[in-house]
C-alpha cells in the first residue's frame, strides 16, 4: 500500500580541484567537505528522512588515484547519515574511474541502474552515460530494461538520474548556452513515453544543470536540484547554493523544499 516517505537529495558535490569555468571560479570545491558534513548533520538532527539520494558528480575529476581518495571520501561522510544512501552515477565519477569502482562503493553489485521497492514506492535509478564533449545516452538494453521493470508492478514510481530527461530551455543558464546536447539526454523523448505509457512514474529527479528547474510534461513533474558546491556569484571568493531537497511523498500529493542559499518550492497534486 501507497504511504508517506520522505527523500533527502544532495548532488554535484564535486570533491576536487578548484574548478573554472569561462575564466571565473563556478565551483567552489574547497567546501564540498564541510557542505556535505553540514547535510547529513542536518538530516540525522532534524529531518530523519526514511532515504538520502545522492544524484552524482561526487567529484570534480582528475586522476585515477585522487579520484578514487576522493569519491571514498564523499562517500563515506554520506554514509554516517541515519537512513539508506541511493546513489547515481554522474559524468564525472566515470571519466577517471569504472563501474567496478562505482560498484564496491556502493556496496552493491550489478549495473549502475536497478530498481527497488521502499514505503510502498517504486523508485527506478537510471545510468545516463556521457561521452565527453559530444552527448549523452542511455542505451537500448537499458531502455527495454526500464520498460520491463515499470512494466511489472503497480507501485507509483519514482526516477532519478543525473542528466535531464525534459525539455528546459538551457540557453539563459550559466554553463549550458550552445551546449544542450551535453545537459539533456539524447533519448529523453524515447524515455518519457516509457514513463508515460506505464502510468506509474510521479516524478522524475535528476541533477547536472547546477540550478533549479521544474518541468510539468504529460503531467509528470522534472524536478532539475541545484549543486550543493555551485557558486552563486560572478567570481571568488565566491557563495555557496549549499542546497539539498526534501521530497515528501504521499497518495495524494508531492512537496520539493529546496533548501540552502538558492531555494524553490513545488507542489503537484497526483
Amino acid at each position: 500500500m501507497t504511504g508517506e516517505l520522505t527523500m533527502a537529495i544532495v548532488t554535484d558535490l564535486h570533491f576536487g580541484p578548484e574548478a573554472r569555468w569561462a575564466g571565473k571560479l563556478r565551483k567552489l570545491t574547497h567546501l564540498a567537505g564541510e557542505l556535505t558534513r553540514d547535510f547529513v548533520r542536518a538530516m540525522n538532527d532534524e529531518v530523519r528522512p526514511d532515504l538520502v539520494v545522492n544524484l552524482g558528480d561526487d567529484i570534480e575529476d582528475e586522476s585515477r588515484e585522487a579520484d578514487l581518495a576522493r569519491y571514498g571520501e564523499c562517500q563515506s561522510i554520506l554514509r554516517t547519515a541515519r537512513a539508506p544512501l541511493v546513489n547515481v552515477a554522474g559524468n564525472h565519477d566515470l571519466i577517471h574511474m569504472n563501474r567496478g569502482d562505482l560498484s564496491r562503493f556502493w556496496q552493491r553489485t550489478g549495473p549502475l541502474y536497478y530498481s527497488f521497492d521502499a514505503g510502498g514506492w517504486h523508485f527506478v535509478v537510471l545510468h545516463t552515460l556521457e561521452k565527453q564533449d559530444v552527448e549523452i545516452r542511455v542505451p537500448e538494453t537499458q531502455l527495454e530494461w526500464l520498460e520491463a521493470d515499470l512494466a511489472a508492478g503497480p507501485e507509483p514510481t519514482v526516477v532519478l538520474m543525473h542528466h535531464s530527461a525534459s525539455e528546459q530551455e538551457v540557453e539563459d543558464s550559466r554553463w549550458w548556452p550552445g551546449r544542450a546536447h551535453l545537459a539533456l539526454v539524447k533519448e529523453r523523448a524515447e524515455l518519457r513515453r516509457v514513463f508515460e505509457e506505464s502510468g506509474r512514474v510521479r516524478a522524475v529527479f535528476n541533477g547536472h544543470l547546477h540550478w533549479n528547474h521544474l518541468d510539468v510534461i504529460a503531467g509528470i513533474p522534472y524536478v532539475t536540484v541545484q549543486s550543493l558546491i555551485e557558486n552563486l556569484d560572478e567570481d571568488a571568493p565566491g557563495r555557496a547554493a549549499a542546497t539539498h531537497a526534501i521530497v515528501r511523498l504521499s497518495p495524494r500529493r508531492m512537496t520539493v523544499h529546496v533548501r540552502g542559499a538558492d531555494p524553490a518550492r513545488y507542489q503537484v497534486e497526483w
